[in-house]
């Protein structure tokens, strides 16, 4: 990203495309409009570097939201808004959207989550509509006044929680074409979600301070991480700390059987043992 490097393959299309909206959002939030044409812009944008021809065009045909079940099997489990009443149905949610924040009669932040369950479960688009999903909700906590992106990776923690993520989609769903749908799961798995991501900035902004020794700083690291980190990420997590003393801790807490060290090499990460 820093070098401006030609991406190379799909994969590195994708995240091109996507930090490219990301950086036109933590830039440009307050002048964003929420629009059927922004969002189709924004989608556009997400495949600058793919050159799909669905890029910038609502969906052509019906679709549906499958799970996988073990045996490699799919089952549906939602039928979005069809292809024909979709640009329609984005219309009406950013009208109301617009509508709602403008009287001020509920708070922005739940008004904003109501509108990014509505577009999951319209599905506009042939493909990128987690992506999507996943800026959009950035783009309106911006808006909302919610700055917790800037420093916090909202998606990592919903990436972490998401088999809780598809379980409030679920229950939120039944009954959503008809519009007597639930929608406090979602939102209160979100409310969740933010919740952890201002924790885990006050947990940063402790270490900083200088709350604590080093060691303890790296041990409350640890017991609060979830899966693995490599030294790049722990160093990133802990600025305050340098990388000799990290790396002087980190083979402490092997040594006392606290942290493993998984992988080799550039791969080379390591975990809380449990």
């Amino acid at each position: 990203m820093l070098e401006k490097a030609e991406p190379q393959n799909r994969n590195e299309q994708e995240i091109a495309g996507y930090r490219y909206v990301l950086d036109i959002i933590h830039e440009s939030h307050d002048d964003i409009p929420i629009t059927p044409n922004v969002i189709l812009q924004l989608h556009r944008d997400l495949y600058r570097y793919e050159g799909a021809s669905f890029a910038g065009h609502w969906k052509d045909a019906d679709n549906v939201i499958a799970e996988q079940l073990e045996d490699g099997t799919f089952v549906t489990r939602f039928k979005p808004t069809s292809a024909l009443a979709t640009p329609d149905a984005i219309s009406r949610i950013c009208e109301e959207y617009g509508k709602q924040i403008q009287e001020g009669t509920f708070e922005p932040l739940l008004v904003s989550l109501l509108f990014v369950f509505d577009f999951v479960s319209i599905h506009p688009f042939n493909d990128g509509n987690g992506r999507m999903s996943r800026l959009l909700t950035l783009l309106l906590l911006y808006k909302s006044g919610y700055m917790i992106g800037k420093y916090v990776s909202i998606e990592k923690e919903i990436e972490r929680t998401k088999e809780t993520y598809y379980e409030v989609l679920a229950e939120s769903s039944a009954g959503w074409q008809d519009g007597e749908n639930e929608y406090k799961p979602f939102v209160t798995y979100m409310l969740g979600v933010l919740t952890a991501c201002y924790k885990e900035l006050d947990r940063r902004y402790a270490a900083i301070a200088g709350g604590g020794s080093n060691e303890d700083t790296l041990r409350s690291y640890f017991d609060h991480l979830m899966g693995t980190a490599t030294k790049a990420q722990i160093m990133d997590a802990n600025p305050a700390i340098s990388k000799r003393t990290i790396e002087r801790i980190l083979r402490k807490l092997q040594d006392e059987g606290v942290v493993e060290k998984i992988g080799a090499a550039r791969s080379t990460a390591y975990r809380r043992v449990r």
